[in-house]
């Protein structure tokens, strides 16, 4: 069966976009609009892309134009995870000029922030699309957006890491510090949690990743090894578990690998074809750039 496009709850898409409206109009509402143009007029305008790039927000929107007036009629022309070029037209929106005008920035900074996401993190999932590794997300992400960029890092064809603190263990340096090696602190957060929750180690040597799969972590974090390390810590994965090189990345039943670290996109295809399962960076959503996207009024 194939897999579903991920979706966003209407309820957590009306809430941002309220948050985001309420903050750009403020105490008084939009009195440059409210000065200019009369109540009952009328327009419509066109959203088109400037630039390639993938798509991700339409939902969000839709939803500024109708908070704002639900007599405004938003007609998409592209979904998100639609591959669009310079020029496609992504949707047309018609109805009170009066509200048209005062959600159209609301409607762009999602749009273009959240295709910007997606668009990078596709150029990121190209790069290693010859291998087996994924590029994830991470935590990194902009306060009170993250469910939303993460949405859209899966829109561009990259995975979800934990979404926060309390979804999945991570056991970082720290942990193992306070509480007194890397097994005991698998062990510990075994016994903590569920059967349903995943537990993940972070490890900076090699000596500490064999202590690690001693334990039979989920994952094991590798943290800021070049490809060399990477490479060999793949062949001591696959010896702990007894695999050979041709059944190594189908084993459900092994320890997988995620590379962490300075990653960006010259580095990631020398990364993934280590055989790493996961490579994570904060690039794809902390650094990705905005997808240019314009909205002019067409009719009047």
């Amino acid at each position: 069966m194939p897999s579903l496009r991920p979706e966003l709850p209407a309820l957590m898409v009306e809430e941002q976009v309220r948050q985001a409206l309420q903050e750009d109009l403020g105490r008084a509402g939009d009195i440059t609009t409210y000065a200019t143009i009369a109540p009952g007029m009328r327009a419509t305008a066109e959203m088109n892309a400037r630039e390639n790039g993938v798509v991700a927000g339409m939902k969000l929107a839709r939803t500024a134009f109708r908070l704002i007036d639900p007599a405004i009629k938003f007609e998409a022309f592209v979904a998100d995870g639609d591959s669009v070029a310079p020029g496609t037209a992504l949707a047309r929106i018609s109805g009170p000029a009066r509200g048209l005008l005062s959600a159209e920035r609301v409607a762009l900074n999602f749009l273009m922030h959240l295709c910007g996401v997606a668009s990078y993190t596709a150029k990121f999932a190209a790069e290693i699309a010859h291998t087996h590794a994924k590029v994830c997300c991470t935590r990194k992400t902009l306060p009170g957006l993250r469910a939303l960029e993460k949405y859209a890092v899966r829109m561009g064809g990259g995975s979800n890491h934990r979404f926060g603190l309390d979804d999945a263990v991570l056991i970082k340096d720290n942990h193992i510090a306070v509480s007194g090696g890397v097994a005991s602190a698998v062990h510990a957060a075994r016994a903590y949690c569920g059967h349903l929750v995943k537990i993940e180690v972070e490890v900076d040597g090699l000596e500490q990743m064999r202590q690690a799969l001693t334990a039979s972590p989920d994952v094991i974090l590798l943290d800021n090894m070049g490809p060399d390390l990477l490479r060999e810590a793949v062949t001591i994965n696959a010896a702990h578990w007894q695999l050979s090189n041709e059944t190594y990345a189908a084993d459900p039943r092994r320890t997988r690998l995620e590379a962490s670290g300075n990653v960006n996109f010259q580095s990631i295809r020398a990364i993934a074809e280590t055989g790493v399962d996961y490579i994570s960076t904060s690039k794809i959503t902390m650094a990705a750039p905005t997808l240019d996207i314009g909205l002019d009024v067409v009719i009047g």
